[in-house]
């Protein structure tokens, strides 16, 4: 028996640690770039489906893909432009509401408003604690707040012009990608592993359709209700945009979307038009979860993706602590993946033992 160097072996294993961290040094830094092309993978195969219905119906492949991918940046267009007026309108009221609530505050006006309508309230207190607070402020941290905020909505939306433009690749060209890839397995294990990977790529898919479904169904209900009842209780309906959107993208993400979404929108009408409009839209979005959690999550999810329940909820809980709300979309299809794997190929050659 041949005795290895100790010298040698001990060389060996520092680089090969060296390696090992090099490489996760690699990943780390290539986090967002890899997140990027996960998320742009993930709907690909999600619209994937689509593309293949449309051929189902004598529509040539480039014709189904160029028809899916124009309703995609139609529907990215559109959401925009019913989103940012309204946003924008918001920001011009608050700047301009901003001198005459300083002038406001100092002249007195604001404490002899407190004062009456809270007899009870410390407000000499609360003032003297603000001009400690005034007084002991950093504007350099401010500033570098401000500018952190700005960087990131500009990290956002160029993230998020990346992802659809990897995505429309990406929808175009699966076929080429899936090839190529099932071309790097060995022949003899090429069968089995196209298998595999179809019924994959079918689970991620009918998850995202199902997802999808879901959302939409709560962003036009919510669009629907906001635009046709609501207004009589004072809301305005240019903001019935804006709250099926939140309402819409809330959805998405699994087991906590629809409540945060709905909080959030509940909160957002109290801070545009308050009571009674508010009380409506609570008991609007407590009555949609219940329908939500009992007929349509059920009807459509458990066609999408067959997996337990008790999975279903840890795979999203670790994938939202792991990768955050990215996480918790793609949790559950990267669960229900395993679990094929597990059944198809784990399963029988444990029953071969």
């Amino acid at each position: 028996m041949k005795i290895l160097n100790p010298f040698r072996l001990g060389l060996l294993g520092g680089l090969g640690v060296l390696v090992a961290v090099g490489i996760g040094q690699t990943v780390i830094s290539l986090a967002t770039i890899l997140t990027y092309v996960g998320a742009a993978l993930f709907l690909a195969l999600g619209l994937d489906p689509v593309v293949t219905w449309l051929e189902t119906k004598k529509f040539p492949r480039w014709t189904a893909i160029l028809t899916v991918l124009v309703g995609v940046l139609g529907v990215f267009t559109g959401l925009i432009f019913a989103i940012v007026p309204v946003i924008a309108e918001q920001v011009r009221n608050a700047v301009q509401a901003t001198p005459r609530l300083v002038t406001a505050f100092f002249d007195g006006t604001v404490r002899e408003s407190v004062e009456t309508a809270l007899p009870w309230l410390q407000v000499q207190d609360l003032v003297d604690g603000f001009n400690a607070w005034i007084a002991d402020l950093d504007l350099t941290t401010i500033g570098g707040g401000v500018f952190a905020v700005g960087i990131g909505i500009a990290t956002g939306i160029t993230g998020a012009i990346i992802v659809l433009i990897l995505t429309i690749y990406f929808v175009s060209s699966l076929k080429s990608i899936k090839s190529g890839l099932y071309q790097l397995v060995p022949a003899t294990k090429r069968a089995k592993f196209i298998d595999l990977s179809e019924q994959v790529s079918a689970a991620v898919g009918r998850y995202v359709i199902g997802q999808g479904s879901l959302a939409l169904v709560n962003g036009v209900l919510s669009f629907i209700v906001l635009t046709l009842i609501f207004p009589a209780f004072g809301l305005p309906v240019k903001y019935s945009a804006l709250l099926a959107f939140i309402a819409f993208m809330g959805s998405l993400i699994p087991l906590v979307g629809t409540l945060s979404g709905s909080i959030v929108i509940t909160l957002l009408v109290l801070l545009f038009n308050g009571p009674p409009s508010v009380i409506g839209v609570g008991i609007y979005y407590l009555i949609y979860m219940q329908v939500e959690a009992y007929v349509l999550n059920p009807r459509i999810m458990n066609k999408a993706v067959k997996i337990p329940g008790a999975l279903v909820v840890i795979a999203a809980l670790a994938g939202g602590t792991l990768l955050g709300i990215l996480g918790a979309l793609i949790a559950i299809p990267v669960a229900a993946a395993i679990l094929i794997v597990v059944q198809q190929v784990i399963v029988p050659r444990q029953a071969d033992l």
